[in-house]
This record gives structure tokens, C-alpha cells and sequence, in this order.
């Protein structure tokens, strides 16, 4: 179903209308590009579980039941005896950095190639990464690395997890529709392998087996429609809405592991009812003012968290298995990526070439906070 976004509904649109003079078209955000990248080495859930000489039937049976096939890992190589040492925090941080700025310079080329821009094109990068942390940030890194022109402005969103994605988009939407005609991007970049424990808890078998490497980028372009530098292919940002749920502000956390003496991953097995409870509120919230209802979503992207994270929100939203088929092969594929798993999702979406214009999307992340982050767009 495709409705008019100018109808007398106080739509995104039309709400903008309202706040310009002159008739003048609102400088909606637009999707314009977008790039994915990983690591060069994968395994099977069955490969880590043998790298790792893993036997405990609990563990091996999360990594046989999470509806993973492969993931892009960088894990310890193995020494002599053909064992693998678990690594010191300062190596962990070594190799987020040097994991995040290669696949990110991958992403951001590859994305930009979509846009048909070039490095010079760029005016704002925003980076986000929660699997290490770094000072300056990885967009410092990143305009030093490529060339990128010193004058392009630049931000880091740290620590957020895996909604942070949409976190950003939010933020670089904004800075878009400030600057018509001006190219930012934003920039995931996670190296989980960066945030790998080694030993025997079911607190790190859930997390061992779940997470991958990978990096999502995302170029957006602001304009009017009467504007010379509008794209007229990619999606518009029409709205956001977010959703915290502080009694559950433990649930997903990254914190300091005393005994191993690093940085470790938390997820409490009840969050993905948690989330899939509240999935409901926060779209409800995003479509309220639109005219639209959930059935007239053409295109559901959804942040690749888990089986049953997507199992709670197909439920609870009443979507189908159709409906979210990239963000499961994603899954499947690569793993949860993190804050760049919806892009991975996205891309799969243009490539199949499914949208048509006037259609309607929904993105949706969700991470540590407990945090749900949704974002309408339409073609």
C-alpha cells in the first residue's frame, strides 16, 4: 500500500512544510550509497568450536543452535603445538585498530563507488565502534590513512553497541539536512575479534558464539527535489524514534573482566524477550502522526542480534520470516556484526533489486541501554 507522504496527515513531510518559508521542499536526508567489508578469514560455528578444543555438550550446543553457519573472525594464531593463547588486553586493542581501519577503508571505498563519489566528496565521516576504544578516533585515523581532505568534518559515537548504528544516522541525518547538497557518511566499524574471551563460562560461550567482524558504511545526501545535487535513487529519512529500557540498563554490557584481566561482553539470556517485548512500543511510536500502519511496511531491516532476538521481534511485531529474510541471512552468513549488521541487511535489499518507488522501510537496531533505535524511510 502506498500512501501519499503530502496527504493533510501531519506527516514527517508536510510537518517540514510547515517550518519553510517561501514553499520551498524540505532537505529530507537520502540514502545514497552504501558498503560492506570483513575480515579475510572465516570458520564454521564447528571450526571455532575445534580451533578452541571446545567439549562442554552446553557450549557446543549454543554454537550448533544459533542459526549461524559462518562468521569473519581474526582469531589468535596457534603456536607450535597447534594451540591458541588467549590475548592481552593492550594485543585486543593492537588489533581493533588495525582490523577496524582496514575493513572501515574497504567499506567506505566501496560505498562511496555505489554513491558515485569520491573521497573528495566527502564532507562529514562519522565512525561508530564498540569493540575497542581509540584516541584520536577511527575517523582521525581514517582521513590520515585515505587522504581524506583535512577539512572534512568528523565525529566518533563509542561504546553504544549494536543500536549505534542507527544512533548515528540519527545524528548525521541531521548535520545532512543542515548542509544540503554536502556528502557525510557514517562509518561501522567492528572488530569483535577484538573482543574475544577464551574460557570455559556460558557468560562468554553466548557471546563466543554469536559475533563476527565486519563493517557497514552509509552515504547520505540532503536536497530538494528542485535541488541539482538531489539523488533520486535511494530512500528518504523521513523520521526516527528510540526506545530505552533502563530496567534493563544491565543486560548488555561490555565491562572489565578482573579475573582475565580485559575487557569482556555480557548478554543476559531474558534480552531478547525484553526487546522483542518493547518492538512493538517503539514502532508504534515511529509511525505515530504518518497515517501509516505496520502492514503498509514494504521493507523491514532489522539488526541481525541473534535467533531469538529475531524470532521475539517477528513475533511480536507480526511480521513474517519473508519479511526479515536479510536480516536472518545475514545472520547465517556473517554473524552478529554489531552496529553494521543492518547495513549488511540493506545492501542485501538494493541488491536484489525489490523497491519500488513510494514504498516504505523500517531499520531497526537494538543494543546495550537495553536500547531499541527504529528509523521510516521511503523510496
Amino acid at each position: 500500500m502506498t500512501i501519499n507522504i503530502e496527504s493533510p496527515v501531519r506527516t514527517p513531510e508536510n510537518l517540514g512544510n510547515e517550518l519553510l518559508s517561501g514553499g520551498r521542499t524540505p532537505a529530507f536526508p537520502r540514502i545514497v550509497g552504501v558498503g560492506t567489508a570483513t575480515t579475510s578469514t572465516s570458520y564454521t560455528q564447528q571450526e571455532v568450536l575445534d580451533a578452541f578444543d571446545i567439549t562442554d555438550p552446553r557450549i557446543r550446543s549454543l554454537f550448533s543452535n544459533s542459526a549461524i553457519e559462518r562468521r569473519y573472525l581474526s582469531l589468535p594464531e596457534e603456536d607450535d603445538e597447534g594451540i591458541r593463547h588467549p590475548e592481552q588486553q593492550g594485543d585486543l586493542l593492537d588489533k581493533h585498530k588495525a582490523l577496524a581501519a582496514a575493513m572501515g577503508s574497504e567499506a567506505l571505498q566501496t560505498c562511496l563507488k555505489r554513491a558515485g563519489a569520491q573521497l573528495s566528496d566527502l564532507r562529514h565521516l562519522c565512525c561508530v565502534t564498540s569493540t575497542g576504544f581509540l584516541t584520536p578516533g577511527l575517523s582521525a585515523l581514517m582521513i590520515r590513512e585515505l587522504g581524506i581532505d583535512r577539512h572534512c568534518s568528523r565525529s566518533d559515537i563509542v561504546g553504544m553497541g549494536c543500536n549505534a548504528g542507527l544512533n548515528a544516522l540519527n545524528v548525521v541525518a541531521g548535520w545532512a539536512a543542515a548542509h544540503p547538497g554536502e556528502l557525510a557518511v557514517v562509518l561501522c566499524a567492528e572488530a569483535c575479534s577484538a573482543a574475544y574471551a577464551m574460557d570455559s563460562t556460558m557468560r562468554t560461550a553466548v557471546v563466543n558464539s554469536l559475533f563476527g567482524d565486519g563493517s557497514g558504511a552509509i552515504a547520505l545526501v540532503a536536497g530538494g527535489e528542485d535541488d541539482a545535487s538531489a539523488v533520486s535513487e535511494g530512500p528518504r529519512i523521513l523520521k526516527f524514534a528510540s526506545c530505552i529500557i533502563p530496567e534493563a540498563v544491565d543486560a548488555m554490557r561490555y565491562d572489565w573482566d578482573r579475573t582475565q584481566g580485559r575487557f569482556s561482553f555480557f548478554l543476559d539470556p531474558q534480552i531478547p524477550y525484553v526487546v522483542g517485548a518493547h518492538a512493538e512500543i517503539v514502532v508504534d511510536r515511529l509511525l505515530e502522526g504518518t497515517g501509516l500502519r505496520r502492514s503498509d511496511i514494504a521493507h523491514w531491516l532489522v539488526h541481525s542480534g541473534g535467533k531469538k532476538v529475531i524470532d521475539a521481534v517477528t513475533v511480536n511485531l507480526g511480521l513474517t520470516r519473508h519479511d526479515l529474510r536479510h536480516t536472518v541471512g545475514v545472520l547465517r552468513d556473517y554473524g552478529n556484526v554489531s552496529s553494521g549488521s543492518f547495513l549488511f541487511s540493506y545492501e542485501r535489499l538494493l541488491d536484489e533489486r525489490a523497491t519500488r518507488p513510494g514504498e516504505y522501510g523500517v531499520l531497526m537496531t537494538m543494543g546495550p541501554g537495553s536500547t531499541i533505535e527504529t528509523a521510516l524511510v521511503q523510496w
